[in-house]
């Protein structure tokens, strides 16, 4: 009698795994189903998210050029003796505001008018001498014409008569010598401006171009050195040619209003170790906001886009496939849109505009500038609040790196 076996398939029977294995397919057929309608169910069944919402605007954006400022003078004079002589009074008190032609200090003029006393008598001794000298010059002229003297003679007389003129023309010389020393013992401000510290006082004995008797920093108007990397240059020189480049320097505190100025110099030579072009604008600094040494963020505008799609920049968003935001359509749904970046100013971003579906936004879109973790593409969405707007026009403030673009081009 022959048996049969049953068959075998690596070592388990057969009969033992089919229902098993079809009861897994069976699971995997109905998840594979079911996973292709969650992402529907979920923006039809997700409950409204509440967000809070701005607007896609058109505005006038400068482009500009953005970098870390320094402070300087516009003129600085430091201020020394001519003469060595005891200071005899000091003018000014520390840190004053003084005006041109403001006298400063006071010198011992003693001394020099002493000087000048003595200077003018020898002057008049050498003045009779050398009138007397030219009369008997003329005399022996007239006697060697007449032949009663020798040629030599009258040529003695005319040299004599010449040495005492020139030893008069050298006491007139220690004259003004002598005078101008005198002015000298009396210092003046040559300029309008802020002095510092007084570093010598009543008493001292100064010494003739020696040592810093006071520095005045003239800072109306005032200078802001920066430097921009030289890929700029090019669009400097092209709008510096056409107009006035505007220029303002943004403080650290924001409720200070920037300083306006223009830009008034641009350096002849590209540093080679930096890449930067050096410039240098000029403010009236009338308030005397800006000081000497100080860093302010300056910011050059170079020219302004009329009409730029402009958007809350909390309403960017980067995802895998680059920066994107939601639009709220007509039915309050979420739209996501992908986006072309463009400059960024303040608290405002510029969109590239785009004619493919699914890019770009309008103007007069709305979009939602908060609470996008919340919502699902295509899914309700419960507006809350509108965002604040920045007005058009603001200067780029937020841009403080050295040569930052605040536009593109």
């Amino acid at each position: 009698m022959i048996r049969c076996q049953p068959r075998k398939h690596n070592g388990l029977r057969m009969g033992r795994l089919t229902p098993a294995l079809f009861a897994l397919a069976l699971v995997a057929l109905l998840l594979s189903l079911g996973c292709g309608e969650t992402k529907k169910a979920q923006a039809v069944s997700q409950p409204p998210a509440a967000v809070t919402v701005g607007k896609a605007e058109l505005r006038a954006v400068p482009v500009t050029v953005a970098a870390i400022g320094n402070i300087t003078p516009y003129t600085t004079v430091q201020l020394k003796s001519m003469v060595t002589a005891p200071v005899v009074s000091v003018n000014f008190k520390p840190g004053d505001f003084v005006k041109k032609g403001q006298l400063l200090f006071v010198l011992d003029e003693s001394s020099f008018r002493a000087d000048l006393l003595k200077a003018q008598g020898q002057l008049a001794k050498d003045e009779a001498a050398a009138s007397n000298a030219r009369l008997q010059a003329k005399r022996y002229q007239s006697l060697f014409q007449q032949g009663v003297v020798a040629r030599e003679q009258s040529d003695i007389m005319d040299s004599t008569a010449d040495q005492t003129e020139a030893a008069v023309k050298a006491d007139q010389a220690a004259v003004e010598t002598s005078k101008i020393n005198v002015r000298y013992c009396r210092i003046f401000s040559p300029i309008d401006g802020r002095v510092g510290d007084v570093l010598v006082y009543a008493g001292n004995l100064i010494k003739a171009n020696d040592a810093n008797m006071a520095v005045i920093n003239q800072i109306t108007p005032i200078y802001v050195n920066f430097a921009v990397p030289e890929q700029y240059l090019p669009d400097i020189k092209k709008h510096m040619g056409t107009g006035e480049l505007k220029v303002q320097s943004v403080f650290a505190d924001p409720t200070q209003a920037p300083a306006n100025g223009k830009l008034t110099f641009v350096d002849n030579t590209v540093d080679p170790k930096t890449g930067t072009i050096g410039l240098k604008a000029t403010f009236e600094n009338v308030d005397h906001r800006l000081w000497p040494g100080q860093f302010v963020n300056t910011v050059v505008t170079l020219t302004t886009i009329p009409d730029a799609i402009t958007v809350p920049l909390s309403a960017v968003q980067n995802g895998q496939k680059g920066p994107y935001l939601y639009v709220v359509n007509s039915d309050n749904r979420a739209e996501i849109r992908q986006l072309t970046l463009g400059a960024q100013v303040q608290n405002l971003q510029v969109v590239k505009p785009s004619d493919k579906p699914g890019e770009g936004v309008k103007a007069g879109e709305t979009v939602i500038t908060d609470g996008q973790l919340r919502v699902v593409p295509n899914g309700p969405v419960d507006i809350k609040s509108a965002s604040a707007q920045t007005p058009a026009g603001t200067p780029a403030g937020s841009s403080t790196g050295s040569g930052a673009s605040s536009a593109a081009r």
